[in-house]
Order: structure tokens, then sequence, then C-alpha cells
């Protein structure tokens, strides 16, 4: 924010009286309460400004300090465009002024009334007050200026792209290097990367399919390419981390585990196992066991259609046959009257609500390509397409702030095929998205997080391969994005993958076993990529390539054994106990400080700390180029 200088030809795009200054930065206090005018002025060197004047106000003193303060402008226009380009340079010098470029986003409330910039490192660069209408016909015009998108976390708040940003047309080339597929929009989104750099890489890996590996020949990125795209999370996060006294330093076990055991998959949930785990009115009466029995041998399809409403908890374990009639009932009213939100909605509604008309549009385009080759989705016109859309469409309706994300539609054709039925398949949804809902929040945390603890656990399990992937530009393990956002979806055939979720909803045998599911299949893979010199392009097409490929009960084996030999190690550390939900048996920081859960807090000048001795201070590594993870995964690149 600025004062515009004397003798500057300025055309005043749009223009507003009787808009007060509520707070500006410290160079502007004195004017804050004055009533002015709002401009959004373009210089003639195409710089673009928001500019606010004040003019000669008369206040009542006794409520100068309301929010609404009554005011008689002593000049009162109501202008709202103008094209001309002033025809004196007038005195400009006490105008407030804010570079197009230093407004990040833009917050509305109070009713349109009130209006504040954000330059993205501070709270805010100044907030106006409307007192003559709304804001409404300002964005209006600043949204045929700029690219916005709305905020999934807070539905008043815009984030304003840059659609010329050099990084993208980067990124947008290396997708394009690889030949995934004719339809870039569909594939690689973009046009918000300079807000949210790591998100929109992560959700193009997201979104790569097989077509990877049918690229006709090997194709070499160029070198400013391959830079781009391999930029890792921490790489956005180096300027945050330091070694100092009493910092954050991160510690390097060197594995030795022992020999990893066999544990053969057992038979599925039958129904006299089944029946014979509930009592006369219905209970079950033991869950735990019931669930054990789930992990090691999955559920045979007849049962999956009634068992999946527990472990996706629609029916609760201690509830009677009545008790569950009572329940459907109760939740089909609720699903239907959700439903009726949005079937009633008229047009105009729709224009005025721009997150809803977004994710309708959205979820149109996702489910008329989602699991097609299946006979239940297969077809023109096919009713249950209709469904899918409609459980979606509530789940909208449901959970307003998360609405609808790409992705949604693939973890809810396998339940809404099983079950049947809309009302059952809606609330098992619901259910299976309460465990998954972090992997589609806008900011991406949730999913960032994973792909470090699964760095943590690869590093711990088999540093070879780590040191590898961390050698050749991949540590950032993005190539393993798809299988944690949707629970290897599109890797595995519908019975494989009903399988392998309902297992993964126990919660056997640890916590975070979905990523030792992601380790055993690296070291399945570890002789091709580390054999034939893999770099990140040929590993994320080597991945890719898996798709149907996986032998799921060979995984599942191997990576109950990975845990029992990380369980059993004598190197074991608080770190990775915390990961897998084990007891953590010395405390050193993890409960002292806001951090990940993958970071120990280590007083380099108090050696006598509480450190478990099998990672003494003498294994931490300190040189900047081992560090994998920092003190937390910083936001401030999204």
């Amino acid at each position: 924010m600025s004062e515009s200088s004397e003798g500057e030809d300025v055309r005043e795009l749009f223009v507003q009286d009787g808009v007060l200054l509520f707070s500006a930065t410290a160079s502007f206090i004195n004017f804050v309460k004055s009533v002015g005018t709002l401009m959004i002025t373009e210089y003639v060197d195409n710089r673009r400004f928001v500019e606010w004047k004040p003019i000669d106000v008369t206040v009542d003193s006794d409520i100068q300090d309301q929010e609404w303060a009554v005011v008689n402008t002593v000049e009162r226009r109501v202008r709202t465009l103008s094209g001309n380009v002033l025809p004196e340079h007038k005195n400009r010098s006490k105008y407030l002024r804010i570079n197009f470029e230093e407004i990040k986003s833009f917050r509305i409330s109070d009713k349109s009334r009130r209006l504040t910039f954000n330059d993205g490192k501070t709270e805010q660069i100044c907030t106006y007050l409307f007192q003559h209408g709304n804001c409404e016909h300002l964005v209006g015009f600043l949204k045929t200026l700029v690219k916005t998108v709305p905020s999934r976390r807070d539905k008043h708040l815009f984030i304003i792209l840059n659609m010329n940003d050099p990084e993208r047309e980067r990124i947008d080339k290396s997708f394009a290097e690889l030949n995934v597929c004719n339809d870039s929009n569909y594939v690689w989104n973009i046009w918000n990367f300079q807000e949210r750099p790591v998100v929109t890489t992560l959700e193009a890996f997201a979104k790569i399919t097989d077509l990877v590996y049918r690229v006709p020949q090997h194709r070499e990125m160029d070198d400013d390419v391959k830079e781009i795209l391999n930029k890792s999370i921490t790489e956005y996060q180096h300027t945050s981390t330091t070694l100092s006294n009493g910092e954050y330093e991160v510690i390097d076990c060197v594995s030795d585990l022992p020999n990893r055991r066999d544990f053969p998959r057992g038979r599925a949930l039958c129904s006299e196992q089944w029946n014979g785990v509930q009592d006369q009115e219905g209970r079950i009466e033991d869950s735990e066991c019931l669930k054990l029995i789930i992990f090691q041998g999955g559920i045979v399809p007849s049962l999956r259609q009634e068992v999946w409403k527990y472990l996706l908890d629609y029916y609760p374990w201690n509830s009677t046959h009545s008790d569950r009639q009572k329940l459907i009932l109760q939740k089909s009213d609720e699903y239907f009257s959700m439903k009726l939100q949005w079937k009633t909605m008229t047009k105009t509604q729709e224009d005025n609500f721009t997150d809803y008309k977004e994710r309708k549009t959205q979820i149109e385009k996702d489910v008329t390509r989602t699991d097609r080759t299946i006979d239940f989705y297969a077809g023109d016109n096919n009713p249950n397409l209709q469904v899918l859309n409609d459980i979606l469409m509530t789940y909208v309706m449901y959970n307003f702030d998360l609405g609808y994300v790409q992705g949604m539609s693939d973890l809810l054709s396998p339940i809404l095929h099983l079950m049947q039925s809309e009302v059952d398949a809606f609330w098992c949804f619901v259910g299976f998205m309460n465990q998954l809902s972090a992997n589609f929040d806008a900011d991406q945390v949730g999913m960032k997080e994973q792909l470090s603890n699964l760095h943590t656990l690869l590093a711990f399990i088999d540093p070879e391969l780590a040191t590898y992937l961390d050698n050749h530009d991949s540590g950032n393990m993005f190539f393993c994005f798809r299988w944690l956002l949707v629970w290897f979806k599109r890797e595995l055939s519908e019975e494989d993958c009903m399988s392998f979720w309902e297992v993964m909803w126990t919660g056997f045998p640890c916590e975070n076993f979905h990523l030792l599911v992601c380790c055993a299949i690296l070291d399945q893979e570890k002789q091709s990529i580390i054999g034939n010199n893999y770099g990140f392009t040929e590993i994320l097409k080597h991945i890719n390539e898996l798709s149907g490929q996986l032998n799921i009960e060979k995984i599942l084996n191997d990576a109950q054994g990975i845990f029992y030999q990380i369980k059993e190690s004598d190197r074991l550390t608080d770190v990775i106990r915390v990961l897998l939900g084990l007891p953590v048996l010395y405390n050193s920081s993890l409960d002292n400080h806001e951090t990940s859960p993958f970071v120990i807090s280590i007083e380099t000048s108090n050696e006598s700390s509480n450190h478990p001795p099998e990672c003494s201070v003498d294994d931490v590594r300190i040189s900047p180029e081992e560090i994998q993870f920092e003190k937390s995964i910083s936001s401030n690149f999204i």
C-alpha cells in the first residue's frame, strides 16, 4: 500500500463514493473512520491499483466509533463506472493506493457491505465499509480484471490467482511431455498454481491414469521442467528451517530390522461367524474380535452389504434390531430432506450461490466418467449414474465446508454398487468420508503430512530405497499421491478394492497401516526402480503401470510382516511409534511442542536430555541436504 505521486496519466476504471475506511496500516491510521471515494485505476504503464481518496465529511462525535456511523458528505456523488482519462494530473499524493499485485485475496462480509483486502502475509491490508449500497458492483468489476476462486474454508473469502506465472507454464509443459491425455484441462488444471503450487501439483498427479505408460516412445524432459516438477514439500519450507541450539532436527536411525515373518491371509468372515457374534436382540457382542477376523481375511461378498454399515459407522455395534429399524427411518428422512434442499433450488438461487454451482458442474463431469466399464454404470442414460450424482449433490448439502472434490466419486462408486440403496449408500459414504476428509481439504495439509510420514517410515524400513529416491528427485513421494488419495481405488479391481477397504476399516494392526501397504509395494518394486536407474518421470510412469497388476493378498501379507518387523526392532524410535500408534516410551519433546508427529525436538545444548538410548544425539544428521522434515508443514505457499 502506498501513496500516489503527482503527474501520472491515470484512467479511473471504476468509482464508488460513500466508502468508509474502517481499518488500514499504520501509515494511513489518521484516515481510519473517514469517508471517501474508492476507485479502480489504471496508469499509463498498465499498472492497476485500488485507490481510496478521503473527502470532507462531518460525523456525529457520539457515534464516531460505531461501525456504521451516519455520515453527511459535503460532496455526495453516486458514480459506479468511468472510463475517461483524467484531463489534468490531479494531486493524488494523499490517496491510499494498493497495487493489484499486492492483493492476494479479499473477503466480503456483513451482507456485502464490508470488503477486506489481504496480502497473504499479514491479516489484512485494509477494510472498507460501503455506506451507500454494497460492494457487489465493485467485486463484480474486480472479477472481470482478475481470476478468483472461493476458499473452501471460508465461503466469503476469494483467492486472487496469478494467471501469468512462469512456473505454471513450466509445469504445464512437463505434463505435455508426459502426453497423458488430449483433454489437458481434465488432467492438469494448472490455473491455480501460483496460489497453491504444491496442491496443484499433487492434484495433477492424482488425475494421471494408466495413459501415462502408453506414450509411444520415451520422452526426455527438459531440465527446467524436471526441476519444477521435482520440487519437494521440504523445498518450499526450507527457509523456515534452521539448525541451531534448541531448534528442531531430524533423527536418522539406521534400519536394522529383524527378519520379516510371513502372515498368510485367513478365511473371510462367514455367516456362521457373523451370526455367532450377535446376541438375541442383534447386538454385536465382541466387535474387536469381529474386526480382527475381517482384518485377517476380509468378508464374504454376501455379507458385505450388512457388515459394511457397521464398519462405516452407519449402524452402532451395540444397536439392536429395533434400534436399527428406527435409525433407518430417521436417516432416510434426514437424507431426503437434504436432497430436497438442492432439488428445489431455482436457477436464480444457483446463479447466486457460486460454490454450489461450481460443485454441481464438477459432479456432473465426474459422474459421467466414473467406472463406466462396470456393468452397473455402463451405457447411456444409466439410472445408477443419476443416483451417484444425487448422492454426491446431497453430500454437498450435508457438508457445506468440504463440498465436493474430484476423487470423491471414486470412493462412492463401489459403495453404491454394493448397497443398491441410495440412502444406505449415502450414510456409508458419509462414514468413509469422515475417515478420509483430510485427503480432500483445500490446503492439502492432510495429504502432505501423509506423504511426509510415508517417507519417514520408508527411511526407517529401507534406508537404501529412501536414499535412492532422495537422490533422484523423488523424496517428496508425489508418485504415491493417487494411492493415498482414494485408497488404491484406481489401482485395484472392484473386488480387490472392496477387500482392501474393509481390511483398512478395521483399524488393525496399527494406525496408518495404509502407509505400510505403500511401503510393501515399493519394496516389491525396489529392484525395478533402482536397477533401471529410474528418475522422477520414470518412477511416476512405472508406478502408474502397476494399475491392475497388484496382488492385494500378497501386499497385505507383506505389509503386516513389515509392521511386526518395525514393532520388534531394537531401534524403534518414538517418531515411528507415534506414526503407528504404538506406546511412546520416551516423552522427549513430542508432548511439549506443536510439531508434526514425525519430528523430535532436540536441545543440542543439553546433552542429558531425555533421549531414547536407541537414538542418541550422535545419530542426528545435521547437514541441510539430509534434512527431510521440519517442525511442521507450512501452509504459507497455499
